[in-house]
């Protein structure tokens, strides 16, 4: 049985972190033809293609992308410990990817790394996405973790996603300030026009459950499943919505907008995703144990 030789492995991730051939083989020394020969030996010996030529540019094929997810946590956690050994200290910072659902409340994300601002040997990129690509890439170890508002399980044995639920918010009936309905749901509401979240989402599925416990057929002006745009649309249009609060804080706080009523037994849950592996960032640790219970 063949071993990975590393060796390989390295010139691979210096080739597709660069996205350039002849400046990695600059960078190691090396020869063009040395340096796609060694890429070859390691395709060779995984039985699989690594790169796809795409004109004069090479492209990494999906198995390609996945080899590179693992090949950054091996050699970047090298480079910590050559340093560790060489120098005695620590690395100058640690790293965090975070991938975010592209729908997700803006609110709640800024609030969700809230801890990790003010620590400067911390260093964290956003990346959003929709749902499809957070798990592809969370696999191929291009996230260190996803944040959603959709769990997460394990579909078959080589699915290894750990969900861990962050905070559970109460969906609430929103408002211009001022126009609240003296009178309870449903009659205070007749006539109301609402921008609502789209069909497709749990929100939208939840409210018209609930409207039809009370034989009410909402006015409907317009529809949205981004958090942001149902934000704007609330504040702007002066129609009611149904959201979390903690989308348009900043509007009640102002007095923009008004929390009308919160519905019974509904919420918004916001889960951190993650996939098992034996070396866990310590900062991701710390960050996922303040956000715990």
């Amino acid at each position: 049985m063949s071993r990975l030789n590393y060796h390989h492995l390295h010139y691979f991730w210096r080739v597709a972190t660069l996205g350039n051939l002849t400046e990695a083989a600059r960078q190691l020394h090396v020869s063009q033809s040395a340096l796609s020969a060694q890429i070859r030996a390691l395709e060779e010996s995984m039985e699989t293609k690594l790169f796809e030529r795409s004109g004069r540019r090479l492209v990494l094929t999906a198995t390609g992308q996945r080899v590179l997810g693992y090949a950054n946590d091996i050699f970047s956690r090298g480079e910590e410990l050559e340093s560790l050994l060489r120098h005695g200290v620590e690395p100058e910072y640690q790293q965090l990817r975070i991938g975010v659902l592209s729908t997700m409340s803006r609110n709640f994300i800024e609030g969700f790394i809230a801890p990790l601002i003010n620590q400067p040997k911390v260093r964290f990129s956003l990346h959003a996405r929709g749902m499809a690509n957070l798990l592809n890439g969370l696999a191929n170890h291009q996230f260190d973790l996803i944040l959603t508002n959709s769990n997460v399980t394990a579909d078959d044995q080589d699915t290894l996603w750990q969900s861990q639920l962050l905070a559970r918010q109460p969906l609430a009936v929103v408002g211009p300030k001022g126009q609240k309905p003296t009178t309870s749901f449903p009659q205070g509401y007749a006539g109301k026009r609402w921008v609502l979240p789209t069909t497709r989402t749990e929100l939208r599925t939840a409210f018209d459950g609930f409207c039809s416990r009370w034989n009410y057929e909402p006015d409907v002006q317009a529809e949205a499943d981004d958090m942001a745009m149902l934000r704007l649309l609330a504040r702007d249009t002066g129609a009611l919505t149904v959201l979390p609060p903690v989308v348009v804080k900043d509007e009640i706080a102002r007095g923009t907008l008004q929390e009308f009523m919160t519905l019974p037994n509904v919420y918004e849950s916001f889960y951190a995703v993650t996939v098992k592996r034996q070396f866990v960032s310590p900062v991701l640790t710390e960050l996922l144990a303040q956000h715990s219970g």
